[in-house]
Parts: structure tokens; sequence; C-alpha cells
């Protein structure tokens, strides 16, 4: 392929051509390529064929074999005319071939309505060296088509409602100068579509309405220039669609509404520019859609609405660049923005998704969990290891928190216990200390099950001690006061407490020689149940008046009593302060 030329000259010679040992044309045209400082950088020497001759073979239904020539202003519309054809009849072009042809036109080349038949066409590196070229409506059928390699120097490029059939079609390493690249409305029948390594250059590339019913469609490292990539519509029936490493420039990228149907679909390591990306209502029936260490660059990201309810999204280890990310009223079975960097707001506002994954995430803005308007179906969300620096909108009852955290499989109490804290410091930073303290009982008690489980671990010996330890810290710390986070719960629990002493004092002199006794002689005449609880009272909250005191085993359960009751009186002031003050 000969590119990169500022210029270009044409002579035609009277001297024969000959290829392959035989004559090819009675004129020879040689052209060479300059630069800007009208240097020669390139010569080559073709067969010089007439467009009449051309005509001529098409009137004849002759094979038009066209390799190793150069023609002059191509045109199937001046042929109708010249032929009094009305203008949209089509053209048949019997075993076609170009490879290595060089088009030159004043306005454009043209190919539209024509009709190939069903040997493979090629126009391998083939130049269209001037004017705007068009296949407008051209049928390839069956046999396939090679534009590999193939150089369209002006890049106003027209193949829309073509019918490539259904061999296979190739543009691999083809160039398009920049202009309007457009494919919309085009069917790509059931063989492979390659545009691998594909140059378009600057300007707009439709895909709008196109169907592709192939088995493997790639533009894997294909390069797009500034100017609007618009596949809107487009229908990707096949069973396998690459984008990776591809290039989109930093015009807008517009996939919506587009039809993914189950192909398998791998935009990884894919390169955005700073225009608007949007996947919004993109459909896809089930399997893999995977975006693994895409480069999202700056510009909204949208895949609101999509219905992927069959489908895991992933869209690991991008990095989404500057600008919001949203994904709000879609439905996805599984969407995984493992080890991302969202630095910017995110909206999570999915209409169903069994299952998130933000793990090891690094969020420096929103991630927007909270419903609005209409409500989640989010079963799952996974929160391990992520670098909160921004904020979380969520809500503890609203999002069913502890139902996303604990439904997780194969996760650790460690790592349970780590997104609680998480969710914990989220809640404080946004004064939600009603689910903060909901968060912190939580990480309390997945941080004691995973020390308890670690410890055994370590040292099988160390559960005679670990399972005691555990039970009274549990006991304790847990379900005496949520671990100071409900000071209703401690005050029910100093009541149960007082109760039980009290009951102590009153049933045990019944089986063991203890009493309560009055050093006063009992003045008022009290019975054993108001004695029982009377002297529970003052030793609970540490009055000591002293009209009553303890006998044998009651000394040592009054004492213990007492600190229980200073412990819990302690423990609610802490409980009761810590809400007050917040």
């Amino acid at each position: 392929m000969i590119k990169d030329y500022f210029n270009y000259k044409i002579k035609i010679k009277n001297t024969p051509f000959e290829t392959g040992g035989a004559e090819k044309s009675d004129n020879t045209a040689t052209i060479s390529f300059l630069d800007a400082n009208k240097k020669e950088i390139a010569y080559i020497e073709l067969a010089y064929v007439d467009k009449e001759e051309i005509y001529h073979l098409i009137d004849e239904k002759k094979s038009i074999n066209l390799d190793h020539c150069y023609i002059e202003n191509f045109s199937l519309s001046d042929y109708r005319e010249s032929r009094n054809i009305e203008k949209k009849t089509y053209i048949k072009l019997h075993q076609f071939s170009a490879y290595n042809t060089f088009f030159d036109s004043r306005i454009a080349t043209d190919f539209s309505f024509a009709e190939f038949d069903e040997d493979y066409k090629t126009f391998e590196n083939a130049h269209f060296l001037n004017g705007a070229v068009t296949f407008q409506s051209a049928k390839f059928n069956h046999g396939g088509i090679n534009f590999s390699y193939t150089y369209f120097n002006d890049g106003n490029i027209d193949f829309t409602n073509v019918l490539f059939g259904d061999g296979e079609i190739n543009f691999k390493n083809s160039w398009f100068g920049p202009g309007h690249k457009n494919f919309q409305d085009a069917y790509f029948g059931k063989a492979d579509v390659l545009f691998v390594n594909t140059e378009f250059n600057e300007g707009d590339v439709s895909f709008v309405n196109t169907l592709f019913e192939s088995r493997r469609v790639s533009f894997k490292v294909a390069r797009f220039g500034y100017g609007k990539i618009n596949f809107h519509f487009a229908r990707f029936h096949c069973k396998e669609l690459i984008f990776e490493r591809t290039e989109f420039g930093d015009g807008k990228v517009d996939f919506r509404t587009i039809e993914f149907s189950d192909a398998k679909v791998s935009f990884n390591r894919a390169i955005f520019g700073c225009g608007e990306k949007s996947f919004e209502a993109a459909q896809h029936k089930g399997g893999k859609v995977t975006f693994r260490r895409t480069q999202w660059g700056d510009g909204n990201v949208s895949f609101e609405k999509i219905e992927f309810q069959n489908t895991l999204l992933f869209l690991d280890n991008a990095d989404f660049g500057k600008g919001n990310l949203s994904f709000s009223q879609s439905n996805i079975m599984e969407l995984s923005l493992k080890s991302c960097h969202l630095d910017y707001y995110v909206d999570l506002r999915l209409a169903k998704c069994p299952f998130i994954d933000l793990s090891d995430t690094v969020a420096r803005d929103i991630i927007d969990i909270k419903p609005y308007d209409f409500l989640l179906n989010i079963d799952t969300i996974n929160f391990s290891g992520m670098r909160l620096i921004g904020r979380i909108y969520i809500d503890w009852n609203i999002n069913h928190v502890k139902q996303l955290i604990y439904s997780q499989k194969n996760t650790s109490h460690r790592e349970i216990a780590e997104q609680f804290r998480i969710l914990k410091e989220n809640f404080n930073n946004t004064g939600q200390y009603v689910d903060e303290d909901k968060a912190y009982v939580e990480f309390k008690r997945n941080e004691l099950k995973a020390d308890l489980q670690e410890a055994i671990k370590k040292n099988s010996l160390s559960r005679i001690w670990q399972y005691p330890s555990y039970f009274f810290q549990w006991i304790v710390f847990d379900k005496v006061g949520l671990y100071a986070t409900n000071p209703l719960r401690v005050l029910t629990s100093m009541m149960f407490s007082y109760i039980f002493f009290s009951l102590v004092y009153l049933i045990v002199p019944f089986f063991v020689n203890t009493k309560i006794v009055s050093s006063l002689g009992d003045p008022d005449k009290l019975g054993p149940v108001t004695v029982s609880f009377y002297h529970s009272a003052i030793t609970f909250l540490t009055i000591g008046y002293g009209d009553y005191y303890p006998s044998g085993i009651f000394r040592w359960i009054s004492g213990l009593e007492g600190f229980v009751g200073l412990f819990l009186m302690s423990y609610f002031t802490v409980a009761f302060v810590r809400k007050i003050l917040r």
C-alpha cells in the first residue's frame, strides 16, 4: 500500500504493459508519488485501461479482470446514462477482480447498484487515488469480498444498503482518508467480517441499522479518528464480536439500542477518547460482555436501561477518566467493576441486578445506590477492599444493606467485617448515624468471629480458651448493648439483671442456708419479696444504706451484682452520651 504522499503525477505511455508473461494493455500508466517538496517517494507502472473498455466487457457479460490496472473516472452511473438504463437498475459484473488496481476520479468512483456474481471478488491492495467512492446498494452475493490493504485516499465512502452476502468480508489493514464513512443499512451475511487493524481516520463513521449475521465480527486494533462513531440500532446477530484494543478517537461513540444477540462481546483494552459514550438500551440475550482494562477517556459513559438480564457484564480494571458513569434502570445479571478507578459520579441505581462487584475499586466521588423514583432490585454487592475516598449514597433499610453483604458466597468473616467497616465510615461521613451504628455492630460481630477462626486455625489447642472468651464478648458487648450503640438495649439489660438477682435472693434461701439480714431488726416488717427486690436495688445501684446486708453465699452474689450494676450503668452512660453528642 502506497500512502503518506502529498501529490501524484500520471503519464500514459503508448507502450504495451505485460504481466504474467502476457500483454495486459496496449498502453502503460506511470504514477509518480511526491512528497510536500515535490520529491518522488514512489514510482509504479500499471496497465492503462479506458473505462469504455470495461463498459464493453459489461455489455458482453464477460469476466472483468482489472488486476494491476490504472482506471480513470469509472462510474456505473455514467455507464447507465450512456446506455439509457434507468438510474437504479442493477448492473452485473462477472468474475470481477481489481487486485492492486488504481482508481482515479475527478468526482467519484461509482460502483452503485453493482451486482457481483458468486465468485470471490477482490479489491485487495487497490488504491482509490482521488474522489469519493460509492458502492451504494451494491450486491456482493455469496462469494465474499476482499478489501484488505485497500487505500481510500478520499474518506467519503458510501456502502449504504449494501448486501455483502454470506462470504467473508475483509477490510483488514485497509486505510480510509478523512471524510464520512457510511455503512448504514448494510447487510453482512454469515461469514466473518474483518475490520482488523483498519484505519478509519478523521470523520464520521456510521454503521446505523446495520445487520451482522456473521460468525465473527472483528474491529480488533481498528483506529477511529475524530468524528462521531455511530452503531445506533446495529444488530450483531453473530457468535463473536471483537473490539479489543480498538481506538475510538475523541468523537461521540453511539451504541444505543444495539442488539448483541447472544454474541461473545469483547471490548478489552479498548481506548475511548474524550467524547460521550453511550450503550443506552443495548440488548444482549445471554453470555458475557467484557470491557476489561478499557480506557474510557474523558466524557460521560452511559449503560442506562440496558437489557442484560442473562448477561455477565465485566468492566474490571477499567479507567473511567473524567466523566460520569451510569447504569440507571438497567437490568443486568451480574455487573463487575472490580479494581476500577471511579473518579466521578457513578449511578448504580439498577432496576435489577443479582450481583454487583465493587471489590478493590478506588472511588473518589459519589457512588449512588439509593433509590429515588423507582425501586431497586439488587441482591448482593461486594465492597471488599474498596478504597472509599468519596461517598456511597445508600440506605440501610431501603437498600437492605445487611442482605447485600451476607448474601455473598465464599466470603470470609474478615472480608465481611471490612465491608461493614467501610460502610460504617461512609454512613458517618454522610451523617446517617443510625445506619452507622447498624454497620458498626455487624462489623464488630464479624471481626469477633474472624478473630476466633484465625486463632483456632493458627493453634487448634487455643479453642480451650478462645471459645469462652468469644462467648463472653458475645454476651457482654453484643447482646447486652450492641457495642454501646443502643442505650435502650443497655437499659433493658439492666432491668433484666436487676430482676434476675432479685429472684436469686428470693429463691436460693429455699435450698441453701443463706439470707438477707436486717441490721435494724426489720422495723417495717417487710416480706421476703420486698426484701429481695429492695436489697437487689440498693446493691445494683451501689447505694448501700446498710439497713439490710447479705449473709452466707449472698455476700459473694451481692458483690457480683454490685460489679454488674456499676458496669451496666457505665455502659449505659457511654451509649447514651454517644447518641446525644452525635
